[in-house]
């Protein structure tokens, strides 16, 4: 297997196209960029309003977990002209999370896999390493 499988994409994009029409739905998950190199895989995924407290990275047996939860407080405020001080009428908060997995093939290093975050991207580089080429097996009569 030369590529990443992606397990989390049974809607694709077409629930990202239902927010533009004003519908929220619960399958919102960041999308990803998966580039293969001669060296190594590189993932590249967007989280802006994130920071690299609020996600979690776990590879266990060759799956890549990316996740994260995170709570946003979103205000609503009402003027109160008899006084002209504004006062709270509703305040509520959201929560927000998401996860997707990757099968890695075979050839990846799992104990050099560096993550960074920075502008709200998150880059994961996954090193690969060499497998064992095919052995030559002798033939006795």
């Amino acid at each position: 297997m030369n590529e990443l499988s992606l397990l989390n994409t049974i809607f694709g994009n077409a629930m990202d196209d239902m927010n533009d029409y004003g519908f929220r739905t619960p399958y919102n998950v960041p999308n990803v960029d998966v580039k293969e190199n001669k060296d190594s895989y590189t993932v590249e995924m967007d989280l802006p309003g994130r920071t690299e407290k609020d996600v979690d990275l776990e590879l266990d047996h060759n799956v890549l977990t990316i996740s994260s939860t995170k709570t946003e407080e979103k205000e609503d405020k009402k003027e109160n002209k008899e006084e002209g001080k504004a006062k709270w009428l509703i305040k509520e908060r959201r929560t927000s999370s998401f996860s997707r997995r990757f099968t890695l093939p075979d050839d990846v290093d799992a104990e050099h896999v560096q993550a960074t975050f920075k502008n709200g991207v998150l880059n994961v580089n996954i090193p690969r390493k060499a497998l064992a080429a095919p052995k030559k097996i002798a033939i006795t009569a």
